[in-house]
Protein backbone atom coordinates (compact mmCIF):
# COMPACT_ATOMS: atom_id res chain seq x y z
CA UNK A 1 0.00 0.00 0.00
CA UNK A 2 1.74 3.54 -0.52
CA UNK A 3 -0.61 5.62 1.38
CA UNK A 4 2.08 4.30 4.67
CA UNK A 5 5.10 4.75 2.16
CA UNK A 6 3.40 8.39 1.35
CA UNK A 7 3.05 9.14 5.47
CA UNK A 8 6.10 8.43 6.21
CA UNK A 9 7.49 10.26 3.60
CA UNK A 10 5.84 13.39 4.68
CA UNK A 11 8.03 13.51 8.38
CA UNK A 12 10.96 13.41 6.01
CA UNK A 13 13.04 16.57 5.54
CA UNK A 14 15.13 15.58 2.70
CA UNK A 15 11.48 14.41 0.83
CA UNK A 16 10.38 18.03 2.00
CA UNK A 17 13.26 19.78 0.25
CA UNK A 18 13.06 17.09 -2.56
CA UNK A 19 9.46 18.18 -3.55
CA UNK A 20 9.65 21.51 -2.63
CA UNK A 21 12.46 21.96 -5.11
CA UNK A 22 10.38 20.05 -7.85
CA UNK A 23 9.86 23.22 -10.78
CA UNK A 24 6.32 22.11 -10.85
CA UNK A 25 5.54 21.16 -7.37
CA UNK A 26 3.81 24.64 -6.77
CA UNK A 27 1.34 24.61 -9.40
CA UNK A 28 0.04 21.15 -8.61
CA UNK A 29 -0.02 21.93 -4.61
CA UNK A 30 -2.27 25.20 -5.96
CA UNK A 31 -4.93 22.71 -6.62
CA UNK A 32 -4.98 21.73 -3.02
CA UNK A 33 -4.18 25.05 -1.16
CA UNK A 34 -5.00 27.76 -3.37
CA UNK A 35 -2.80 30.56 -1.31
CA UNK A 36 -0.31 31.31 1.18
CA UNK A 37 -1.97 34.31 2.87
CA UNK A 38 -5.05 35.54 3.74
CA UNK A 39 -5.45 38.42 1.02
CA UNK A 40 -5.08 34.86 -1.30
CA UNK A 41 -7.58 33.04 0.01
CA UNK A 42 -10.18 35.97 0.78
CA UNK A 43 -11.72 35.73 -3.07
CA UNK A 44 -11.88 32.12 -2.76
CA UNK A 45 -13.85 32.08 -0.01
CA UNK A 46 -15.78 35.06 -1.78
CA UNK A 47 -16.10 32.89 -4.81
CA UNK A 48 -17.89 29.46 -3.14
CA UNK A 49 -20.33 31.26 -0.78
CA UNK A 50 -21.71 32.77 -3.77
CA UNK A 51 -21.96 29.62 -5.52
CA UNK A 52 -24.08 27.87 -2.24
CA UNK A 53 -20.89 26.37 -0.84
CA UNK A 54 -19.66 26.46 2.65
CA UNK A 55 -16.52 26.29 4.32
CA UNK A 56 -13.89 25.44 6.99
CA UNK A 57 -10.51 27.34 6.76
CA UNK A 58 -7.40 25.67 7.95
CA UNK A 59 -3.91 27.37 8.41
CA UNK A 60 -1.74 24.84 7.31
CA UNK A 61 1.39 24.31 9.59
CA UNK A 62 2.04 21.87 12.64
CA UNK A 63 6.06 21.29 13.16
CA UNK A 64 5.91 23.87 16.11
CA UNK A 65 9.00 23.92 18.10
CA UNK A 66 8.43 26.95 20.80
CA UNK A 67 5.90 28.52 22.49
CA UNK A 68 6.26 31.77 20.28
CA UNK A 69 5.42 29.69 17.15
CA UNK A 70 2.21 28.29 18.88
CA UNK A 71 1.80 32.16 19.20
CA UNK A 72 2.09 32.62 16.10
CA UNK A 73 -0.50 29.86 15.01
CA UNK A 74 -3.09 31.62 17.42
CA UNK A 75 -2.45 34.98 15.74
CA UNK A 76 -2.66 34.00 12.09
CA UNK A 77 -6.15 32.49 12.92
CA UNK A 78 -7.14 35.81 14.71
CA UNK A 79 -6.06 38.02 11.67
CA UNK A 80 -8.41 35.34 9.69
CA UNK A 81 -11.00 36.04 11.96
CA UNK A 82 -10.72 39.78 11.82
CA UNK A 83 -10.92 39.80 7.62
CA UNK A 84 -13.72 37.44 7.67
CA UNK A 85 -15.98 39.65 10.09
CA UNK A 86 -16.78 42.51 7.41
CA UNK A 87 -18.13 39.73 4.97
CA UNK A 88 -20.46 38.80 7.50
CA UNK A 89 -20.91 35.06 6.80
CA UNK A 90 -21.74 33.51 10.09
CA UNK A 91 -21.28 30.04 9.81
CA UNK A 92 -20.58 29.61 6.24
CA UNK A 93 -16.84 30.32 6.95
CA UNK A 94 -15.84 28.71 10.10
CA UNK A 95 -12.72 27.19 10.88
CA UNK A 96 -10.49 24.05 11.36
CA UNK A 97 -7.53 23.82 14.10
CA UNK A 98 -5.06 21.46 15.03
CA UNK A 99 -3.91 21.93 18.28
CA UNK A 100 -0.77 20.50 17.53
CA UNK A 101 -0.31 24.80 15.92
CA UNK A 102 -0.97 25.38 19.51
CA UNK A 103 2.03 24.28 21.15
CA UNK A 104 0.18 21.02 22.42
CA UNK A 105 3.15 18.54 21.50
CA UNK A 106 5.36 21.30 23.65
CA UNK A 107 6.09 20.95 27.72
CA UNK A 108 3.25 21.74 29.11
CA UNK A 109 1.57 21.53 26.08
CA UNK A 110 -2.05 20.70 26.87
CA UNK A 111 -2.49 24.07 28.91
CA UNK A 112 -0.54 25.99 26.33
CA UNK A 113 -2.76 24.52 23.31
CA UNK A 114 -6.24 25.25 25.78
CA UNK A 115 -4.63 28.99 26.21
CA UNK A 116 -3.81 29.72 22.89
CA UNK A 117 -7.03 28.01 21.01
CA UNK A 118 -9.18 29.51 23.60
CA UNK A 119 -9.27 33.35 22.07
CA UNK A 120 -9.55 31.79 18.72
CA UNK A 121 -12.87 29.98 19.54
CA UNK A 122 -13.83 33.04 21.39
CA UNK A 123 -13.26 35.84 18.60
CA UNK A 124 -14.99 33.40 16.20
CA UNK A 125 -18.05 33.40 18.65
CA UNK A 126 -18.27 37.40 18.23
CA UNK A 127 -18.35 36.81 14.70
CA UNK A 128 -21.12 34.15 14.49
CA UNK A 129 -18.93 31.39 13.21
CA UNK A 130 -17.11 28.56 14.99
CA UNK A 131 -14.22 26.25 15.29
CA UNK A 132 -14.00 22.82 14.91
CA UNK A 133 -10.71 20.92 16.26
CA UNK A 134 -9.31 18.28 14.21
CA UNK A 135 -8.14 15.28 15.17
CA UNK A 136 -4.22 14.09 14.84
CA UNK A 137 -2.76 10.74 15.85
CA UNK A 138 -4.13 9.03 18.64
CA UNK A 139 -1.69 9.96 21.07
CA UNK A 140 -3.47 13.15 21.20
CA UNK A 141 -6.87 12.35 21.46
CA UNK A 142 -7.79 12.46 25.36
CA UNK A 143 -6.12 16.07 25.30
CA UNK A 144 -7.78 16.88 22.41
CA UNK A 145 -11.39 15.79 23.35
CA UNK A 146 -10.41 17.09 27.30
CA UNK A 147 -9.68 20.58 25.50
CA UNK A 148 -12.83 20.38 23.43
CA UNK A 149 -15.43 19.94 26.61
CA UNK A 150 -13.20 22.62 28.38
CA UNK A 151 -14.29 24.80 25.13
CA UNK A 152 -17.53 24.02 24.98
CA UNK A 153 -18.76 25.17 28.51
CA UNK A 154 -18.01 28.86 27.06
CA UNK A 155 -18.67 27.85 23.20
CA UNK A 156 -21.37 25.20 22.85
CA UNK A 157 -21.12 24.57 19.16
CA UNK A 158 -17.47 24.42 19.38
CA UNK A 159 -16.73 21.29 16.96
CA UNK A 160 -14.25 18.21 17.30
CA UNK A 161 -13.13 14.86 14.43
CA UNK A 162 -13.26 11.52 15.05
CA UNK A 163 -11.77 8.69 13.04
CA UNK A 164 -13.20 5.90 11.68
CA UNK A 165 -10.02 3.80 11.12
CA UNK A 166 -9.38 3.98 15.16
CA UNK A 167 -11.02 1.31 17.42
CA UNK A 168 -11.99 3.69 20.28
CA UNK A 169 -14.13 6.02 18.00
CA UNK A 170 -17.49 4.10 18.63
CA UNK A 171 -17.37 4.61 21.79
CA UNK A 172 -16.34 7.93 21.28
CA UNK A 173 -19.17 9.09 18.75
CA UNK A 174 -21.61 7.62 21.58
CA UNK A 175 -19.78 10.43 23.90
CA UNK A 176 -20.67 12.90 21.85
CA UNK A 177 -23.87 12.39 19.89
CA UNK A 178 -25.14 12.18 23.27
CA UNK A 179 -23.91 15.64 24.26
CA UNK A 180 -25.40 17.17 21.31
CA UNK A 181 -21.87 18.57 19.91
CA UNK A 182 -20.66 19.09 16.32
CA UNK A 183 -19.00 15.96 15.13
CA UNK A 184 -16.85 15.69 11.69
CA UNK A 185 -16.23 11.70 10.82
CA UNK A 186 -13.18 10.92 8.62
CA UNK A 187 -11.60 7.85 7.49
CA UNK A 188 -8.19 9.30 9.28
CA UNK A 189 -5.25 10.13 7.44
CA UNK A 190 -1.96 9.10 10.16
CA UNK A 191 -0.32 5.90 10.08
CA UNK A 192 -1.66 3.84 13.15
CA UNK A 193 -0.95 0.69 14.47
CA UNK A 194 -2.70 -2.65 14.05
CA UNK A 195 -3.23 -2.76 17.67
CA UNK A 196 -5.10 0.67 17.68
CA UNK A 197 -6.42 0.84 14.09
CA UNK A 198 -8.17 -1.24 11.18
CA UNK A 199 -5.62 -1.43 8.41
CA UNK A 200 -7.74 -2.92 5.56
CA UNK A 201 -9.95 0.20 3.83
CA UNK A 202 -13.02 -2.53 3.43
CA UNK A 203 -13.19 -2.60 7.62
CA UNK A 204 -12.51 1.31 7.95
CA UNK A 205 -15.58 2.02 5.62
CA UNK A 206 -17.23 -0.54 7.54
CA UNK A 207 -16.18 0.99 10.74
CA UNK A 208 -17.25 4.47 9.03
CA UNK A 209 -20.97 3.37 8.54
CA UNK A 210 -21.60 1.94 12.39
CA UNK A 211 -20.14 5.84 13.64
CA UNK A 212 -22.26 7.29 11.00
CA UNK A 213 -25.26 5.56 12.46
CA UNK A 214 -24.57 6.61 15.50
CA UNK A 215 -24.20 10.19 14.87
CA UNK A 216 -27.11 10.32 12.81
CA UNK A 217 -29.57 8.71 15.78
CA UNK A 218 -28.15 11.12 18.59
CA UNK A 219 -28.87 14.71 19.55
CA UNK A 220 -25.62 15.83 17.63
CA UNK A 221 -24.68 17.67 14.61
CA UNK A 222 -22.95 15.44 12.11
CA UNK A 223 -20.64 16.54 9.67
CA UNK A 224 -19.91 13.91 6.89
CA UNK A 225 -16.19 14.21 6.13
CA UNK A 226 -15.91 11.94 2.86
CA UNK A 227 -15.69 12.20 -1.08
CA UNK A 228 -16.56 8.60 -1.32
CA UNK A 229 -20.06 8.36 -3.42
CA UNK A 230 -20.77 5.38 -1.47
CA UNK A 231 -20.77 7.00 1.71
CA UNK A 232 -22.59 10.47 0.53
CA UNK A 233 -25.51 7.94 -0.36
CA UNK A 234 -25.47 5.67 2.83
CA UNK A 235 -25.35 9.12 4.78
CA UNK A 236 -28.42 10.81 2.75
CA UNK A 237 -29.95 7.42 3.78
CA UNK A 238 -29.05 7.47 7.30
CA UNK A 239 -30.00 11.07 7.71
CA UNK A 240 -33.30 10.09 6.29
CA UNK A 241 -34.03 7.47 8.37
CA UNK A 242 -33.21 9.53 11.56
CA UNK A 243 -35.77 12.26 10.52
CA UNK A 244 -33.39 14.61 10.22
CA UNK A 245 -33.93 18.07 7.36
CA UNK A 246 -31.59 18.75 5.23
CA UNK A 247 -29.93 21.77 7.65
CA UNK A 248 -29.49 18.82 10.17
CA UNK A 249 -26.24 17.23 9.03
CA UNK A 250 -23.65 18.12 6.61
CA UNK A 251 -21.39 17.23 3.98
CA UNK A 252 -17.79 18.13 3.74
CA UNK A 253 -15.27 17.48 1.09
CA UNK A 254 -11.71 18.93 0.63
CA UNK A 255 -10.67 21.73 -1.86
CA UNK A 256 -9.62 20.95 -4.87
CA UNK A 257 -11.29 17.50 -4.87
CA UNK A 258 -14.65 16.02 -6.91
CA UNK A 259 -15.73 20.24 -7.31
CA UNK A 260 -18.45 18.81 -9.28
CA UNK A 261 -19.88 16.96 -6.22
CA UNK A 262 -19.94 20.04 -4.43
CA UNK A 263 -21.68 21.74 -6.36
CA UNK A 264 -24.10 19.05 -6.91
CA UNK A 265 -24.95 18.40 -3.26
CA UNK A 266 -25.36 21.72 -2.92
CA UNK A 267 -27.83 22.56 -5.60
CA UNK A 268 -29.98 20.00 -3.85
CA UNK A 269 -30.36 21.59 -1.18
CA UNK A 270 -27.63 19.75 1.28
CA UNK A 271 -25.19 21.76 3.40
CA UNK A 272 -21.67 21.20 1.35
CA UNK A 273 -19.07 22.60 3.22
CA UNK A 274 -14.84 22.57 1.76
CA UNK A 275 -12.10 22.20 3.73
CA UNK A 276 -10.07 24.99 2.75
CA UNK A 277 -6.30 24.90 3.74
CA UNK A 278 -3.83 28.22 3.37
CA UNK A 279 -0.30 28.70 4.47
CA UNK A 280 3.46 28.67 3.57
CA UNK A 281 3.78 25.48 5.74
CA UNK A 282 1.93 23.22 3.57
CA UNK A 283 4.30 20.14 2.99
CA UNK A 284 2.68 18.10 5.83
CA UNK A 285 -0.80 19.10 4.63
CA UNK A 286 -0.12 18.11 0.89
CA UNK A 287 1.22 14.47 1.40
CA UNK A 288 -1.18 13.58 3.64
CA UNK A 289 -3.78 14.55 0.57
CA UNK A 290 -1.75 12.10 -1.50
CA UNK A 291 -2.17 9.29 1.27
CA UNK A 292 -5.23 9.59 1.70
CA UNK A 293 -6.40 8.95 -2.09
CA UNK A 294 -4.09 6.90 -4.85
CA UNK A 295 -6.09 9.36 -7.05
CA UNK A 296 -4.69 12.27 -5.64
CA UNK A 297 -0.67 10.41 -6.02
CA UNK A 298 -1.70 9.56 -9.36
CA UNK A 299 -2.48 13.23 -11.00
CA UNK A 300 0.32 14.76 -9.01
CA UNK A 301 2.78 12.41 -10.42
CA UNK A 302 1.46 12.77 -13.87
CA UNK A 303 1.09 16.88 -13.68
CA UNK A 304 5.12 16.47 -12.66
CA UNK A 305 6.22 14.04 -15.43
CA UNK A 306 4.08 16.28 -17.70
CA UNK A 307 5.59 19.14 -17.06
CA UNK A 308 8.89 18.33 -16.66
Amino acid sequence: MLGPVILAASRSDRMRRLVSAAPMTKQVVDRFIPGEGVDEVLPIIQGLTDQGLELTMDVVGEDITTPAQAEAARDAYLELIDRLKPLDLGTRAEMSVKLSMFGQALDGGHELALKNVRPVVEAAAEIGTTVTLDAEDHTTLDSMFAIHEELRRDVPQTGCVIQAYLFRTEADARRLADSGSRVRLVKGAYKEPAEVAHQQRHEIDKAYVRILRILMAGEGYPMVGSHDPRLIAIAQELAAAAGRKLDEYEFQMLYGIRGEEHLRLAREGHRMRVYTAYGTDWYGYFMRRLAEKPANLRFFVRSMVSHG
